[in-house]
């Protein structure tokens, strides 16, 4: 319990922004051009429904869709290729936890960062305000956040283990849980005193 406070302290020094901000300028054509045939060179046809979009806007958005171009594409269902090429157009989507695993696994592959940042941010939060991450499910959570690289999910799955520490200890699996989560509770305190000493040293 000493270390969950310890934790959820640092972590109002070392946060995580729900969406981070594209390391690339992104321009968006706007809402307007969501699913819209006009001037539209690409349409994918999915569960019956097709989707009008722009190759230009698709390559700019991310490097996988030229290898999709090229032959590579793998089949998604309707509201996945919806979400995406909404978020591709806009810079937004409107994701709920219904869709949100899903959707991860899709900008996951389609390297759309953004993307991939408010679904886990979504999955993190939905679980955390509405007390789903339990005792039985915390190892599923942490799986999910480690393959997808979901950093929020990940720091939320940790403050629960330590803050379930006492009820954990109990379960099967949760000495392999510990040692994995080990290496990213030092990287966690560790880039937390990192920012909270590079005001003071600037100050220097």
């Amino acid at each position: 319990m000493a270390l969950y406070k310890l934790a959820t302290k640092a972590a109002s020094v070392s946060t995580v922004d729900a969406v981070p901000l594209s390391p690339n300028q992104q321009v968006y054509l706007g809402e307007q051009y969501v699913n819209n045939s006009t001037l539209s060179d690409v349409t994918f046809l999915v569960e019956g429904k097709r989707f009008y979009a722009h190759r230009i806007c698709l390559l700019a958005s991310s490097d996988a869709f030229r290898a999709m171009f090229d032959g590579g594409y793998r089949e998604r269902d309707a509201k996945d290729i919806e979400m995406m090429m909404r978020f591709i157009y806009t810079g937004s989507a409107d994701v709920n936890l219904d869709i949100a695993q899903d959707l991860l696994r899709a900008a996951d592959q389609y390297l759309l960062d953004g993307l991939k940042r408010l679904c886990e941010c979504t999955i993190a939060q939905v679980m955390v305000l509405s007390q789903n991450i339990s005792v039985e499910n915390v190892p599923l959570m942490y799986e999910l956040s480690e393959a997808f690289n979901a950093m929020s999910l990940r720091q939320s799955c940790i403050f629960f283990i330590l803050e379930q520490f006492d009820k954990l200890c109990s379960m099967q699996w949760y000495t392999c849980l510990i040692r994995s989560i080990i290496p990213e509770i030092r990287k966690f305190f560790a880039n937390a005193l990192n920012r909270a000493t590079q005001p003071e040293l600037r100050n220097l």
